[in-house]
Parts: structure tokens; sequence; C-alpha cells
């Protein structure tokens, strides 16, 4: 699940003369990635399975997602979620690798629902995904915070190993058994962006984003306390009631203590 780019070319055997017959070898052997190998960006390394399935497990992948592999390596990640009724699409630099990943997608009778480009991922438009994968160094994931901070809100991203710095994951999971390296699931789920003011009732809700963190007050006197973002989903203490509603755009709506409430984005 990493960016790789490597020409594999098998050495040409010349025949030998046995008396009257020639046996003829095979000019390449088939390509066969090779654990290090070095890539774009990074070498490959696979990521082990049990990983590849906690991360989906950690996604909640339905067969409804849309998942995007940013490095789709040798395909592994791809496929096993299109075996979960997913549609999913790999993209890697790798023209070797994606043909390798084509056959194998191919053998497991998943190649309508897992497919594979040959792109960079710097230049690629991967908007539609309702899950994002990966694996890549915190430099190239920093290069790419922007772009999956700008997904529509609730879109799930899982990396293997590697942080996006002081954009905190929602969750973590080490795995034990059956990985022997970077057998770290972290996920992120997208914040809406709700930094500014709001109308709620009659009083101004004026919050502050940091990601999912939020900070503010309710009204002149009303600090809120366990204020937090979950995608779309919003929640907030202030003046001692429990805040709970989700956010479409320039409004929000839930409840507090078992009323409704409404809020509306507003200038200054």
């Amino acid at each position: 699940m990493t960016i790789a780019r490597r020409s594999f070319l098998g050495a040409a055997l010349g025949a030998a003369n046995l008396g009257p017959h020639v046996w003829a070898q095979p000019a390449s052997a088939p390509y066969q990635p090779q654990v290090g190998q070095g890539g774009k960006d990074v070498v490959w390394v696979p990521t082990s399975q049990t990983l590849v399935d906690r991360m989906l497990d950690m996604a909640g992948l339905t067969p409804q997602d849309r998942l995007v592999d940013l490095g789709s390596g040798d395909g592994r990640l791809v496929i096993t979620a299109a075996k979960r009724g997913a549609r999913a699409r790999g993209i890697e630099y790798n023209p070797d690798m994606v043909a390798l990943s084509r056959r194998a997608a191919e053998a497991e009778g998943v190649a309508a629902r897992a497919t594979f480009e040959q792109a960079d991922i710097f230049a690629s438009n991967f908007s539609e995904a309702t899950v994002v994968t990966l694996f890549l160094l915190p430099n190239l994931n920093m290069r790419l915070r922007p772009t999956l901070l700008d997904m529509a809100p609730g879109t799930r991203v899982l990396s293997n190993s590697f942080t996006m710095e002081d954009w905190e994951p929602d969750d973590a999971f080490n795995v034990v058994e059956g990985c022997s390296g970077y057998c770290n699931a972290l996920k992120w789920v997208v914040p809406a962006k709700v930094g500014g003011n709001w109308q709620l009732g009659g009083e101004r809700l004026q919050l502050t984003q940091s990601f999912q963190k939020l900070e503010g007050r309710l009204g002149a006197n009303s600090p809120l306390a366990a204020a937090r973002l979950d995608g779309v989903n919003i929640r907030f203490t202030a003046g001692g009631r429990n805040y709970t509603g989700q956010v479409a755009g320039n409004s929000m709506r839930g409840t507090v203590d078992g009323a409704a409430w409404t809020a509306t984005r507003v200038a200054g």
C-alpha cells in the first residue's frame, strides 16, 4: 500500500544446444516486487493482511462506500475492500505494480469492483472517495492533508503507522498478532467546517475550530466544554446543557436535553 516504482527485467537466457535438441528458456521472469524496492516517493513495504483487515474494520467499510488507496502497491487493500462489497480504486505510480494488481483482482474474482490506475497521487482526483487509505511517510501525509480536509465531512481516512502531525487521529489501534512491522492503524474523520459565528435561538454561538476540536462560547457567559466534531456530528456543553446535532453547510440542528435547537451561520 505504498508508492513504488522499479523496473524488474529478467535475465535473458541463451538456449543450450544439447545434441539435436534446443531447449528455449523464457526471455524474462514474471514481475515480482521486492520489499524495500525504490519508488517515486518512498520504498515499497507491504501492509500486513492483518492490518489491512483492521483498517477496513475501523473504517466501518460497507458496500455503499467508495474507497481509494493512495499508493496501492500490490493491490491487497483494494482487493480486500472489493471482497467486502465496496467499490475500490488503487492509485499507483509503478506500472508493473498496477499490472500485478489487476491480475490479482482478476484471480480473486473482484476486477469489476477493484480497479487500478497508473498515476501520481498528487496529480490525481479522488474526491469521490468516502474512505481514503494510505501508507506514506509523514511529510507526504502533510502534502495530502489540505486535500483530505477539503473532502466531504465524514470521509474516513486510514493510515498505516504515520501521522498527520497536529491533526490528531480520532481512533488508533496497534495490531499485535500477524504483523511484524508497521502495525499501527490510525483513523481520522474529516470534520465539517464550523469555525465562526452562528445564531442559536436568541444567542450568538462563537466557535473556534482546530480540526475536530472546538472552543468557544454561547452568549456572553457560557463557555463551551467537551466541544467536538465527528464528521458532520457536533456536540458541546454550554450553561450546563448538553447539545448534540448535525451540521449541514451553513445550518445546524439537533437536540439539547430533549428539546430541538437550530443554528444558522452569520457574519461578524
